[in-house]
């Protein structure tokens, strides 16, 4: 039956809003339970007209690293090698400041060895390490505040797209909607189900006992980041909308080397963390090292610590950029051809060339407050991937732990709906209708919110530019990345000591 009031209207089991690592390995887990998925992306795709990724606008497709795990069948020296899950959870609680849910690290980090070996059931190929003594190992890499070489890696420095291209061969068969955006959760008293979504042919609704919003992060709030266009919360403002949790919004992971320009505006060129990891150093402007006498780790410290360290030194040097010098590393193009591709639009070139970088914004370390199954506070909605917080990064992200927090969090989303969906059966609402409409940002007024959250709540803060922050959005319209940045900067105000990659000047 059409739903009355709408253009078109759909039914299924599970809604996957999003595209991305998390929500591709939740609809293919469904669709191996038997359940009905309908899957929502906001690209536009026309079938045999490109060759490239369908959703090609995932953040997962950027991702250089790696995949963080232990526990593959390969590994030297038995299941685990010199590595374990305990190191694991470990370095993860380390780099998250005291401020992780200790059993989600136990629980995701456990799970990820039988996730990527799903994952390479399905087709995902990672680098092997070369030579007759290590034949049929996967090659493994090291990157900041992990004590042991345990991400594998694809491509070089490509493994989101990889997996992104394993996961979406997976996924035939599955019902999509292309250049389609969800604009609100269908609720039924204090229950989702489903979403309104807005597509060619007009306001549908889309009713399903189930909803997964894995849309990403927020990286184009501000105005220089490492994420895909259009990553500006707008997940989060569903979430919010339909009376979920937001949590820890104020732990913005800035990466500390991104390719720096004079103008530095929308996403920017990653240098990988792997690059540091095969041994490129940090140098200032003079040829200093940068975290000399910082931490006994040296560049391989986390994010957080990196970050911070730059943004001191440029505040002595008055400088806006510090240096990568990669030029020492064995066969770098080959080892890195995608950061190789990413600085050649500079004219720069990792094996002859020191690499400018500075800070921008890569990832939030808070979002919709999600269990490990992906269970929010509103019964039926889930969230998985950035724009859930679950507590496996804490205060702030280990490398490369993010494709495995999607890759299980995905599959256990669903597990659960699997199995609530046969136990309590679906009554769709009575009626469905629009609660609330929130105006579109002009540029203009997207470009002031950019600007304020770029100079109020950047590497560091202070109670001073969160409240100029705070007082510029107050004057713009009420969308939903005005509603998403006030919690930014709300959550920011509210913790006056740093923590993490939430640095506080004062």
């Amino acid at each position: 039956m059409p739903v009355a009031g709408f253009d078109w209207s759909a039914r299924c089991d599970l809604l996957v809003i999003g595209a991305g690592v998390a929500g591709l390995a939740a609809a293919r887990r469904a669709r191996e339970l038997g359940l009905d998925v309908l899957l929502v992306d906001k690209g536009h795709w026309s079938e045999g007209a490109r060759r490239h990724l369908r959703f090609e606008g995932a953040a997962t497709n950027l991702a250089q690293g790696g995949l963080a795990v232990v526990g593959l069948s390969d590994a030297p020296g038995g299941i685990h090698g010199s590595d374990s899950v305990e190191e694991h959870v470990a370095d993860t609680l380390d780099a998250g400041a005291g401020h992780c849910d200790e059993d989600a690290v136990r629980r995701i980090v456990a799970a990820g060895g039988d996730a990527v070996e799903w994952l390479i059931g399905l087709g995902a190929e990672f680098d092997r390490y070369a030579g007759e003594d290590a034949v049929g190992k996967y090659s493994r890499t090291r990157e900041g505040g992990h004590g042991h070489r345990r991400i594998i890696h694809a491509g070089g420095d490509a493994t989101g797209a990889e997996i992104q291209r394993a996961l979406e061969e997976s996924v035939g068969g599955i019902r999509v909607l292309q250049n389609a955006a969800a604009e609100e959760i269908i609720l039924d008293g204090e229950r989702a189900a489903g979403a309104l979504i807005r597509d060619p042919r007009g306001l549908g609704a889309v009713l399903a006992p189930a909803t997964l919003i894995a849309t990403g992060g927020v990286g184009h709030l501000y105005l220089a980041t490492t994420a895909p266009d259009g990553m500006l919360g707008q997940g989060h403002a569903l979430a919010l909308d339909a009376g979920a949790r937001l949590r820890d919004m104020e732990f913005i992971q800035f990466h500390p080397t991104v390719l720096f320009a004079k103008e530095r505006r929308g996403r920017r060129p990653l240098i990988s963390e792997a690059v540091r990891g095969e041994g490129a150093h940090l140098v200032d402007s003079r040829g200093t090292p940068v975290m000399d006498g910082v931490d006994p780790r040296g560049d391989l410290a986390p994010r957080d610590i990196v970050s911070r360290a730059i943004a001191t030194r440029l505040r002595e040097l008055g400088e806006d950029h510090v240096y990568l010098d990669a030029r020492h590393i064995p066969d770098v193009r080959e080892r890195f051809p995608t950061v190789t591709a990413g600085v050649a639009t500079a004219g720069l070139d990792p094996a002859t060339d020191l690499l400018p970088v500075a800070p921008a914004v890569h990832y939030s370390c808070g979002g919709i407050d999600a269990g490990v199954d992906g269970r929010t506070s509103v019964p039926g909605l889930y969230a998985a991937g950035e724009c859930a917080r679950t507590g496996l990064h804490g205060a702030n992200r280990l490398a490369s732990n993010s494709l495995l927090e999607g890759l299980v969090v995905g599959r256990n989303v669903a597990d659960d709906v699997a199995g609530r969906v046969g136990k309590h059966g679906f009554t769709e609402p009575a009626e469905v209708r629009r609660r609330r409409v929130r105006p579109n940002l002009w540029p203009r007024d997207l470009d002031r919110l950019q600007r304020a959250m770029t100079a109020g709540a950047g590497v560091t803060r202070t109670a001073e530019s969160l409240g100029a922050a705070a007082a510029t959005l107050a004057a713009l319209p009420d969308a939903r990345e005005t509603a998403v940045a006030r919690a930014i900067i709300a959550a920011a105000a509210a913790r006056p000591r740093t923590l993490g990659c939430h640095t506080r000047l004062d």
